[in-house]
């Protein structure tokens, strides 16, 4: 009877064992160099494509060299904001605004997405209108915070406010709509409170689809306070990658608004790579849905 018990035993830790590889995220290849590979050719080799077309458009001199500049040409004007120092002041200006505007942001959002997902009326009431703003240009604001808070700061957070929150809300509010209904019933079981439940239940839950609406969230930051800072231009707001590129404009100098549509590109796409993709990679790893990442 005792060996059979054994025997029983090993089954069942046979099985479990079997359930627990299941479940566990599959460990990506120890080849470091082979996932940097991976992960840093393929845009480089697209980078080169788009310049090795740009050249090509250039060369074929379908428009002329003031409306659309070699990109040797651009590339040096970079260098130039480069050895000026000038790169310095337009990055700070525009970054800090942005890193600003976007942790107001989530502190506004987050309360405001459990309110809407957890409390029906209040869904029914501002959920619609939440999308709404979610789907107007954030350029559409700048005119009516100029007018409110005048050439300051302060008009453009809160242009930046109301291009991100939106997007922050709803991507919490889709991670909480997709927590399977018996997480809160656990929850509830094991004694949790609703302040208790939220904290421990809803928010480790729902963390990749906010995650998702983080990163959106960064994106409209990033696009709102670009347009803010190409209309409101003033002396006392600095000089920002959008007022640079508002200068380049006026002065007619396209490889000057080239640039600044370069700098706020990768500025942009590299804050969301530095943060957010190790942030959303290191969770999904956690729930065995790295996916592509």
């Amino acid at each position: 009877m005792s060996s059979r018990s054994a025997v029983e035993r090993e089954d069942d830790e046979a099985v479990e064992a079997g359930l627990d590889a299941l479940t566990s995220p599959v460990a990506a290849p120890s080849n470091g160099r082979a996932r940097f590979v991976g992960r840093v050719l393929p845009p480089v080799i697209a980078l080169v494509v788009i310049g090795c077309l740009w050249q090509a458009l250039w060369a074929s001199a379908i428009w002329p060299e003031f409306q659309l500049p070699a990109p040797v040409t651009v590339l040096d004007q970079i260098a130039q904001q480069v050895r000026s120092g000038d790169i310095v002041g337009f990055l700070w200006v525009s970054v800090h605004r942005a890193v600003i505007g976007f942790g107001v942001s989530v502190v506004v959002a987050v309360p405001l997405g459990l309110l809407i997902a957890n409390v029906s009326p209040v869904r029914r009431a501002i959920g619609p209108l939440i999308s709404g703003l979610q789907s107007l240009p954030s350029v559409a604001w700048v005119p009516a915070g100029v007018l409110w808070f005048g050439l300051t700061d302060y008009a453009i957070y809160f242009v930046v406010l109301l291009g991100a929150v939106p997007s922050i809300a709803n991507g919490l509010v889709s991670g909480v709509d997709q927590i399977p209904p018996i997480f809160h019933r656990v929850g509830v079981v094991l004694g949790a409170t609703r302040l208790a439940a939220v904290r421990h239940v809803l928010l480790p839950a729902a963390l990749p689809g906010f995650l998702a609406g983080l990163k959106q969230g960064w994106a409209f930051s990033w696009r709102s306070l670009m347009a803010a800072e190409l209309i409101a231009t003033s002396p006392q707001l600095g000089v920002g990658l959008g007022q640079v590129l508002h200068n380049g404009m006026s002065l007619s100098d396209m490889s000057l608004v080239m640039a600044a549509i370069v700098l706020i590109f990768f500025v942009g796409v590299g804050i969301e790579l530095a943060l957010f993709r190790p942030l959303e990679r290191s969770v999904l790893r956690a729930r065995g849905l790295s996916g592509g990442l």
